[in-house]
């Protein structure tokens, strides 16, 4: 095919060129309406191209195939079979992945490091989950993703399981053995589902880890704006093989996502899709020797401890490795990376991606030079050289590994919609959690709904709130009281 066009942004410029007046959403009708104050902030063109795909990009009847040729060069570009374009995040794309594996009722293996929107597509579509447990490391107190042979043992004891939903690579950077779960999954006849959101780069590299639909997985979600080149909210499903009908995944993701969808999100995507199609080897063989050269730099710094890959992997914790994660591990420098992450933020202006009680990490991609790169080995020595004068706060109390596998006593639908109650935190201690308990980042839940409610469990969260964490999605906040389901 021919990757030098680019059909969404080709359509977009003969909109312009058309000067159609447009008598129907966007109201602001391409900036004409825009507050003069938010353009010039914004910029004027980001709403000039807010313009519909039906009687904008396209006609009535889309009969230009603007999209579905966009769509078309995306699983070329990728190696898959079919590939969709979204427009409401991967959040909204797992949901859809699973809605169109696993219907009410069903079973469906999750491994249990799963970010809240998995926790959220099993309260919303009612699947009973069957969690598959990460590999815990005790020492960076991190979960890998699941092996293969947890997934068979998980399959042998629920043969009636419609599929799997494997995280790879994890918020950290370390991947799982995809085609080893691909085989154990196929072995009975289910799809694999690989929730790849921090890896839309994987195929366009040979020195990366793994790529899903390589590796045979069947349906590959990634969030493009992660470590791609495309605007927030631009998800990709890639789709391969016969195990999950592509009418269905499209009808699920029309039931469950936006009829405004973005032009801007899909003239991004199909954007960075000719771009890497073009220049892609060349800007992240680039990319890659960036990442290992700070690396190397950080190593030399007093207090910190870089995970390089090698390690995990000669450990056994994960399969893979990708090199563009740069995990630092704080704990030496007597702070916790929460604390590390607002210093470098409003004393370097310096923001990292992921930041827990242990560590932070920094993504470099094809996009960093030698500014970026600067910017970033500067604040971290400022950090190292300012830790001691950080004012302490409670420490995180951790739970041993084995604590945090919950039982599951009631279905997560049901505790979730169920009659419930808010009690006093020490109260909550056996109760069964109605609602989800998040720190964020990176958003993966510690409860869930439907699980017991552990004195470790909620000695480390309450903890953690002393310290500094973020939980957006519990009742409360601040944990001084729990929502658990009510007795009858």
């Amino acid at each position: 095919m021919d990757h030098s066009r680019a059909p969404v942004l080709e359509a977009l410029e003969q909109f312009r060129r058309r000067g159609d007046v447009v008598f129907g959403p966007p109201g602001h009708k391409q900036g004409r309406g825009t507050d003069p104050r938010v353009a010039e902030v914004l910029g004027i063109d980001v709403f000039r191209s807010d313009v519909l795909i039906l009687n904008g990009l396209d006609d009535r009847r889309e009969s230009q195939g603007v999209l579905e040729e966009a769509q078309e060069l995306m699983a070329d570009a990728v190696g898959a079979e079919r590939a969709f374009f979204s427009t409401c995040g991967s959040s909204l794309s797992v949901k859809t992945a699973m809605c169109s594996v696993a219907g009410p009722g069903e079973k469906l293996l999750l491994s249990r490091n799963a970010h809240k929107s998995v926790i959220a597509a099993v309260i919303i579509n009612g699947v009973e989950p069957i969690w598959v447990h990460p590999k815990f490391d005790t020492e960076r107190h991190m979960a890998h993703p699941p092996e293969p042979d947890d997934v068979r043992d998980r399959l042998s004891e629920h043969p009636d399981a419609k599929g799997m939903l494997l995280i790879t690579p994890t918020e950290w950077g370390t991947c799982a053995d995809v085609r080893g779960v691909a085989d154990a999954c196929h072995a009975y006849d289910v799809p694999l589902i690989v929730d790849e959101a921090w890896g839309a780069h994987l195929p366009f590299h040979p020195d990366l880890p793994a790529w899903g639909m390589d590796a045979d997985a069947d349906l590959v979600v990634t969030s493009v704006h992660k470590m791609g080149g495309a605007i927030e909210q631009s998800s990709v499903f890639h789709l391969q093989h016969d195990r999950v009908a592509p009418e269905v995944l499209k009808q699920r993701e029309d039931l469950l996502g936006t009829t405004s969808a973005s032009c801007l999100v899909y003239g991004a995507l199909d954007g960075w899709r000719r771009q890497m199609a073009e220049r892609g080897r060349e800007m992240l063989e680039a990319a890659v020797h960036r990442a290992w050269r700070i690396r190397a730099e950080l190593r030399e710094l007093p207090g910190l401890r870089i995970m390089g890959g090698g390690e995990v992997i000669e450990e056994g914790l994960a399969a893979e490795f990708d090199p563009m994660k740069i995990v630092m591990d704080v704990r030496d420098l007597g702070i916790s990376g929460m604390q590390a992450a607002e210093w470098l933020r409003a004393y370097r202006h310096v923001d990292v991606g992921g930041s827990d009680t242990c560590r932070i990490s920094a993504s470099v991609t094809h996009a960093d030079d030698d500014e970026t790169e600067k910017a970033l080995l500067d604040a971290m020595r400022s950090l190292v050289e300012n830790a001691g004068s950080l004012d302490r706060r409670p420490a995180v109390r951790l739970p041993e590994p084995r604590a945090l596998e919950l039982d599951q006593v009631v279905l997560p639908r049901e505790a979730f919609f169920g009659p419930a109650e808010q009690v006093p935190a020490e109260r909550a201690v056996g109760r069964i959690s109605a609602e989800m308990i998040s720190p964020y980042p990176p958003g993966v839940p510690v409860v869930a709904p439907g699980e017991l409610i552990t004195h470790e469990v909620l000695d480390y969260l309450r903890s953690g709130v002393a310290h500094g964490f973020l939980i957006a999605d519990a009742a409360d906040p601040l944990l001084e009281s729990l929502r658990v389901t009510a007795r009858t």
